[in-house]
């Protein structure tokens, strides 16, 4: 807020701390601010840690978004845009998988409402809470050895001014029921960053140990679903998607997970997961 403040000091930035999941005080705010632009970023994100946590990935990553995007509609907010994942391209795990889900009701709106839903990808933020370079400096900085789940895993990465401007010209340029795409370069091997790492900073012999993959983790992500086509972008470092189906029963199953979730059993949500998103694969590690 100090910073909006800085670079806009002739306007009025207002801080509101509220629960998504809390839908009365959500549509008392919308009922006050009005906003024509909605921007959701509320998630939890960590694959690990969501993978044993699949009734807070519903709770947070699926209710949470659908209150806020049905506020939106029912405010008449111009655009909606949703930041989603590149871990929700063919999810293995439930947090990308949670996220598709969202992705799938976000363009799911767009067939009733005069809100204009568009969602954003991308990967990894250098420098954001979770991102490996701050956890790698700090084992550097204790001569502690660096874990690596697989020698070949890769990631995307972009810094935190690339996710911002791709949000922004987002926004900006998004049509209805699009997923926007920033050109985040070649992925980049771990292994390969946490060794430029130790020979950059590291005072003593520091080794990789390569201790395998987590829940649900992939080896490489990707950027297109099965279902999706890229469309042309005036924007040449921004891709554009567009579903080419729409799964004529995806609501009854998506209404069915939300309501009766909390009576289901971990294995029994993951095939729910699975009967919504039919590319979602526990078992596949790419």
């Amino acid at each position: 807020r100090n910073t909006l403040n800085e670079l806009f000091p002739n306007h009025n930035t207002k801080l509101f701390l509220h629960n998504i999941n809390d839908e009365k005080k959500m549509e008392l705010l919308f009922k006050e601010i009005q906003p024509d632009y909605v921007f959701h970023v509320a998630a939890y994100k960590h694959v690990t840690v969501i993978e044993n946590n699949i009734y807070e990935a519903i709770n947070v990553n699926i209710l949470g978004t659908k209150i806020i995007a049905d506020l939106s509609s029912k405010y008449n907010v111009k655009k909606f845009l949703f930041v989603s994942t590149d871990k929700a391209v063919n999810p293995t795990n439930v947090m990308g998988a949670s996220k598709r889900i969202s992705e799938l009701y976000i363009q799911h709106l767009n067939l009733s409402s005069n809100t204009d839903f568009m969602i954003t990808r991308f990967g990894n933020v250098l420098g954001s809470s979770g991102s490996v370079i701050p956890r790698f400096i700090e084992l550097i900085n204790q001569n502690k050895n660096i874990p690596v789940t697989h020698k070949e895993i890769t990631r995307y990465f972009m810094s935190i001014n690339e996710a911002a401007i791709l949000v922004l010209k987002a926004i900006t340029i998004g049509k209805s029921g699009q997923i926007l795409l920033f050109d985040m370069g070649e992925p980049v091997k771990i292994v390969d960053l946490a060794q430029k790492m130790i020979d950059l900073f590291a005072k003593k012999k520091i080794s990789i140990d390569i201790i395998g993959l987590g829940p649900g983790e992939k080896l490489c992500e990707e950027l297109l679903c099965k279902s999706e086509e890229v469309i042309p972008s005036e924007e040449n470092k921004i891709m554009i998607f567009k579903n080419k189906i729409d799964s004529p029963n995806f609501i009854d199953k998506y209404n069915e997970l939300i309501q009766y979730y909390h009576n289901l059993s971990y294995d029994e949500l993951k095939i729910k997961f699975k009967e919504i998103v039919p590319e979602y694969d526990t078992k596949k590690n790419l």
